[in-house]
């Protein structure tokens, strides 16, 4: 069967998103629009000079090739210069003259990371004290402004100035004021690809699924690279379908396009080196390393690999910087090193990429690596100034300005990069429920408790704590959004989205329908039943969820109630990426305004259930009851990988104190039904009352494959012997009755919409 590799065609999505400029001599240009007419202009004649994946993608191939069959030389004839641009919100919003968000964007999501900037969030990032804003050189949301950043990336010096001169020429005649620039290159010699600590960088790029070839032999991995992953492409363009879990509701102009980070980490390397070599002292007083431990040693540790990029893991004891197996450097996951005995827990390799090596708590096995494909990032970026000299008296002096010019592409930067900086980096908890704490990432933050893990003479591991202090300070970041080539042209219109993107007709442009997200599950708030004529739900979707209201009537008018609230927030669903569904307890609604519930989601691979409890009121509080369980822990879900949804038998709830339940559930890949009992009380005693069959028992679900979830229609229910429910499957719904009595026939009342069709699913 052929490879599907049509996006290393594209014309639409920038090349340096999944393709990569891979240039030695980068310069970033931080703009400022000072008349939108003109920078309108501009945008517009820039347009067709951005290099699209197509181009870069041949490009980088044909380079590669020609150095294969050079012995690793680079081809000095196989040249190019290549432009990207992206624009922050207050750009975006300049050159369209209108809001990019017509609704504001959900609570805790990419899209409102991208619209408050970085400056604005500074604090939860670490970027405090001598990081925080007030010292930055651009992005500081105090002085000028910054609407757009212009990549330019070449395989010369000569001609990297000659096209930057271009366009700072181009710019200033369109009025446009160059806020910053901040040139970046490869360094030379024995430090080529490697940052200015000396270590070697951009190792772990993960591959990209539709772009990278996959292996024949591991078709999860990039062929010709072991142990790189090949990730979902949406969580790095969006539109693309991405990871399970990640968000997947885009305002029509991010199609094709991506969200940029980019960030100037200043490195004091003298002093990072200094510290070094103070701990390792501390660490053999302590006996806690061997006396044979050099600082390279111990740096190597921190970082997670040695210099030349061969990981620790694999090679504990020193350098391999000649390792014919480099190409496998990717090759490993910590499943047997899970107390970060060899690469210690805190290292900065494990805090930005656990792999397969992370655990909820010591006590459970390590989540699979492609639960934490949501996390991953495409990095970019070059070290800036010159390389550390102690004999310099000029460029290459200890107070040289020097460091790391990061870049990094996603499609939520609130959901990758910051979950990353903030959730795993900065984080002494993290990995979770470690006694004592690993500390933050020492490589980039103060980390004042570091658990230096050991084995002591008798066997036991014994742990060391360090202080390391900061040696990386942040010195200027942006949050920025690099468009499709069509939304690029629509914007020097004036416009958010293009007409090709529109589908109008007759000269007459119209907005592209929105596109609503699939369901998880649905689950009827308790105290807001039938009030009014109206019925309200909390839609569960991805690791988030929002209040819905249901009218009754033959239209049966829904909308949005409370936007989305990220489900992390709350103390009852902590560690829940996404919800599967939700049982409520039968003879648990409402007593004493109070509700419970059976909460069932995956983490790892693995189904659990948690029991969680909601007060009734205007907050709806709500409290983890009991901690996660196995399915193992139901006798009726004997043999169940994956519970789906529940639907209530409509006439068998609360008969002689038992309810009874189908269950669709997803066993062996595919998705089957039986039949269950609950008895109220303390125990609720479940009971299997009918084992598996095929879903095409069902008249109504007839070509439905797997459901996702009912929703009860609310004033439908037992009306005339029969209820009504609304049937979620992928991006459509259907509405379907059921029977009373015995046999509960069931047929379908309408056929298979769009859920774009329901106002509160947008």
């Amino acid at each position: 069967m052929a490879t599907d590799l049509r996006l290393r065609e594209s014309d639409e999505i920038q090349g340096d998103i999944i393709a990569g400029f891979k240039k030695d001599n980068v310069s970033l240009l931080f703009l400022k629009f000072e008349d939108q007419a003109m920078a309108r202009g501009w945008l517009r004649g820039l347009a067709p000079q951005i290099a699209t994946t197509r181009q870069v993608a041949a490009f980088n191939d044909a380079f590669s090739e020609a150095r294969r069959t050079s012995g690793g030389d680079d081809p000095r004839t196989l040249k190019a210069t290549w432009l990207s641009v992206s624009l922050t919100y207050p750009g975006m919003r300049e050159l369209s003259a209108t809001d990019p968000f017509e609704q504001p964007p959900p609570v805790g999501s990419g899209l409102e990371a991208f619209m408050e900037g970085s400056a604005r969030r500074a604090g939860a990032l670490g970027d405090t004290g001598d990081n925080s804003p007030e010292f930055w050189l651009f992005g500081n949301g105090r002085s000028q402004p910054v609407h757009a950043v212009l990549t330019i990336a070449s395989d010369t010096e000569d001609d990297l100035r000659t096209a930057v001169d271009a366009q700072r020429l181009a710019a200033a005649e369109s009025r446009i004021v160059v806020v910053y620039q901040q040139n970046a290159k490869t360094l030379l010699g024995s430090r080529r690809g490697k940052e200015h600590f000396g270590f070697k960088d951009g190792i772990s790029e993960p591959g990209v699924r539709f772009f990278d070839r996959p292996d024949p032999a591991r078709p999860g991995e990039v062929e010709g690279h072991p142990g790189s992953r090949i990730i979902p492409a949406g969580e790095f363009v969006c539109g693309e379908q991405p990871a399970p879990g990640s968000f997947t509701d885009f305002p029509e102009w991010a199609r094709n396009g991506s969200f940029q980070v980019v960030r100037r980490l200043a490195q004091d390397v003298p002093g990072w080196w200094s510290q070094v070599s103070v701990k390792l002292k501390e660490l053999k007083q302590a006996k806690a390393v061997p006396e044979s431990a050099t600082s390279e040693w111990l740096a190597a540790r921190m970082v997670g690999r040695w210099r030349s990029g061969a990981p620790v893991c694999h090679h504990p004891d020193r350098d391999v910087p000649n390792d014919p197996t480099a190409a496998s450097d990717n090759d490993f996951d910590f499943r047997d090193d899970l107390e970060g005995l060899v690469t210690p827990l805190w290292s900065h390799l494990r805090k930005t990429s656990p792999r397969a090596g992370l655990q909820e708590d010591p006590a459970h096995p390590p989540f699979d690596a492609e639960v934490l494909d949501g996390r991953r990032i495409m990095r970019r970026g070059a070290p800036y100034g010159h390389p550390f000299d102690p004999a310099s008296e000029g460029p290459g002096g200890p107070d040289d300005p020097r460091g790391l010019l990061f870049v990094c592409y996603q499609a939520d930067i609130a959901r990758q990069f910051e979950f990353i900086q903030a959730d795993w980096m900065d984080q002494p908890d993290f990995p979770p429920k470690r006694n004592p704490l690993p500390g933050k990432d020492p490589v980039t933050q103060e980390a004042p408790d570091i658990d230096f893990e050991s084995r002591g003479p008798d066997g036991a591991i014994k742990h060391t704590p360090l202080s390391f202090a900061q040696f990386v300070r942040t010195t200027g970041s942006v949050y920025a959004f690099a468009p499709s080539i069509s939304t690029l042209r629509a914007l020097a219109d004036g416009r958010l989205v293009g007409r090709a993107q529109q589908g109008g007709q007759g000269g007459q442009t119209t907005p592209a329908p929105a596109r609503a997200y699939p369901v998880d599950a649905f689950v009827a708030v308790p105290d807001r039943q039938r009030q009014g004529g109206q019925t309200q739900f909390w839609a569960c979707h991805g690791d988030r969820y929002r209040k819905i209201s249901v009218d009754d009537g033959s239209a049966h008018t829904d909308r949005t109630v409370k936007g989305d609230t990220v489900l992390s927030g709350h103390d009852c669903f902590r560690g829940i990426g996404r919800i599967d569904c939700v049982l409520p307890m039968p003879d648990l609604q409402n007593p004493g305004g109070k509700s419970w519930y059976w909460t069932f989601h995956s983490t790892g691979g693995r189904q659990q259930y948690r029991t969680v409890s909601v007060t009734c009121g205007s907050g709806h509080t709500g409290a983890l009851e009991r901690a996660d369980r196995d399915l193992t822990a139901w006798n009726s879900l004997a043999g169940v990988d994956r519970v789906d949804c529940f639907l209530p038998v409509p006439d068998q709830q609360r008969i002689g104190g038992k309810s009874w339940y189908w269950v669709f559930h997803t066993t062996g890949g595919r998705q089957r039904y039986r039949l269950i009992s609950i008895a109220d009380g303390a125990a609720h005693t479940d009971v299997i009352e009918r084992t598996d069959r095929e879903l095409s028992q069902w008249t109504s679900l007839g070509g439905i494959t797997s459901v996702d979830c009912f929703l009860p229609v609310p004033d439908l229910q037992r009306v005339g012997g029969r209820s009504e429910y609304w049937v979620f499957h992928g991006e459509s719904y259907r509405r379907i009755a059921v029977n009373d009595g015995s046999g509960h026939p069931d047929r379908q009342v309408a056929a298979d919409r769009s859920c774009s069709g329901w106002n509160s699913l947008i």
